[in-house]
């Protein structure tokens, strides 16, 4: 009878030949975006074309003969298509920091990875930030369902001369994240003011003991947390894997689900799908 290995060593050589071709093959495609970007420059066209890499998505998606789902084909080439872009120019994106917040995990769900991130401290700044020319694109919040329109976001779009060229809508999950994975020696629960009002019952149930400070952000909280065995922070994925956490008890790791939606501004006219329209 064979062993694991044994059955497993051809496979593996069939997935490493099947990986040279694969990397061949995307090589002649960074090739051809190259050759695009530089028609582009020559028309001083935007290097972001939101439009066009959602067609590229939904033909590949059509023809996908699986296994792979529809969602996995849109995040392989959505990775793609960044990394070909920023063959021709690594974009920045600002946001609202710091390193780990919804806002950034949304701007990498969005244009992907390869990008420059630039966290700002505040949604005027991420305005200020793509006015000035210091970011291509910003990622403002506008709406949480939960607690309805961020006020600032619509004050600031009154009054900027932002184009809206997107939105993306992306499911918040909630954890109760320490340095150590339990709550031995932890006092104090951080999160932003919103967090924390909306997980206070959940937490009044599970972790009652736990004093309750409200912080600049979630992901400030996790930063504190990860610094002070005495904290604790409510903060979602992007900010536990930012800073280290651990979370404390596993059934216990989804304290909400809500939606945010994030609105990408520019200074440049983007051609907006139709279900999308300016504000």
């Amino acid at each position: 009878m064979s062993t694991e290995e044994q059955r497993l060593a051809p496979l593996r050589e069939k997935i490493d030949a099947l990986d040279a071709q694969i990397l061949d093959l995307l090589t002649q495609r960074a090739k051809a975006a190259q050759e695009v970007g530089h028609v582009k420059g020559g028309f001083a066209s935007p290097v972001f074309r939101p439009e066009r890499e959602r067609q590229v998505v939904a033909r590949l998606q059509e023809i996908n003969k699986g296994p792979l789902l529809p969602d996995g084909i849109a995040a392989i080439w959505r990775e793609v298509m960044s990394a070909c872009r920023a063959l021709e120019a690594r974009q920045t994106i600002a946001y609202l920091g710091p390193v780990g917040t919804f806002s950034e995990q949304a701007a990498q769900t969005y244009f992907g990875h390869s990008i420059a991130g630039l966290p700002c401290a505040s949604l005027d700044e991420v305005f200020k930030s793509v006015e000035k020319g210091a970011a291509q694109f910003g990622v403002v919040p506008v709406e949480n369902s939960s607690e309805g329109a961020i006020s600032r976001t619509l004050d600031l779009l009154l009054d900027s001369s932002m184009r809206i060229s997107g939105e993306v809508v992306l499911p918040i999950r909630h954890h109760l994240l320490t340095k150590s994975g339990n709550l031995d020696g932890v006092t104090t629960v951080c999160a932003h003011a919103q967090a924390l009002a909306q997980c206070q019952q959940w937490l009044s149930v599970h972790a009652p003991q736990l004093k309750r400070q409200a912080v600049s952000s979630n992901a400030e909280a996790a930063r504190m947390a990860a610094a002070d065995p005495t904290l604790a922070a409510i903060a979602g994925d992007p900010a536990q894997e930012a800073y280290g956490l651990q979370l404390w008890l596993l059934k216990f790791r989804m304290i909400l689900i809500t939606a945010l939606v994030l609105l990408w501004l520019a200074t440049m006219h983007v051609h907006l799908p139709a279900k999308i329209k300016p504000l």
